[in-house]
């Protein structure tokens, strides 16, 4: 039987603080999630990390300190409101997308839309839309 923590649970997984991407060029990945993607730069530490704010989740782009840790980084889908308009956007700004944004569901009250892309790094991204009915 599956158990959840009440909300006032000091112990509750109520978010995810951070997601680490991995990077092989830092100053080149720094310039595509902030110039290309158009995130905000937080900081940069050591010389091996940089952070980013993505509506509030802390996004870490770092150098593999070992082995292995060096693997492509998992999916992270961007929400955007407007998926033609942010794929446009990015393809200007040179992204590389896998294809034009594709329905991926028809909901009762909505449809999903994505578009996958390649980060500098070779890490594969994704933009996501709700679009309502």
């Amino acid at each position: 039987m599956p158990h959840t923590q009440p909300v006032n649970d000091p112990a509750h997984l109520a978010r995810i603080a951070q997601v680490a991407v991995n990077a092989r060029d830092l100053p080149r990945a720094v310039a595509f999630w902030r110039d290309v993607l158009g995130l905000k730069l937080l900081f940069e530490a050591h010389g091996h990390m940089a952070f980013f704010d993505v509506g509030g989740t802390r996004v870490m782009l770092a150098l593999p300190e070992k082995k292995e840790f060096d693997h492509p980084s998992s999916i992270l889908y961007f929400a955007v409101q407007d998926i033609r308009a942010a794929h446009v956007r990015l393809v200007e700004r040179g992204v590389a997308f896998r294809s034009d944004p594709v329905l991926v569901a028809k909901m009762p009250d909505h449809e999903l839309w994505m578009a996958f892309f390649t980060d500098s790094e070779g890490n594969t991204l994704a933009l996501s839309s709700e679009v309502r009915n």
